[in-house]
């Protein structure tokens, strides 16, 4: 049972379609300019904005500590492939890690 938890492509899906979601909403092209200066604040909103369902997701699925560790490694990965700077990724999953466990 416990192997099937962690199996499940679920979270894996989730994490990348979140990542999809963020990259349309603010694509890396302005994420990773220096030209493009975005503020902190909207980019919380932007984010915030994508993770409307994340606290829903972790409850249907009943993700525990090891599920949601899973969720932020596959979500910090996914976002590194589409280009995401490590600055950026790591606030996103800070956001992310926040939004699993407050419903807000």
């Amino acid at each position: 049972m416990i192997f099937e938890l962690f199996s499940s492509g679920k979270t894996r899906e989730f994490a990348r379609v979140l990542a999809q979601d963020i990259a349309r909403r603010y694509p890396t092209a302005i994420a990773n300019s220096p030209d493009q200066i975005v503020s902190l604040q909207r980019t919380a909103e932007i984010l915030d904005e994508a993770f409307v369902h994340a606290h829903q997701f972790g409850q249907q699925h009943q993700t525990g500590l090891f599920g949601k560790a899973k969720l932020g490694r596959t979500f910090k990965r996914e976002l590194r492939e589409i280009g995401y700077d490590e600055a950026f990724v790591e606030f996103a999953a800070a956001k992310l890690a926040h939004r699993l466990t407050h419903a807000d």
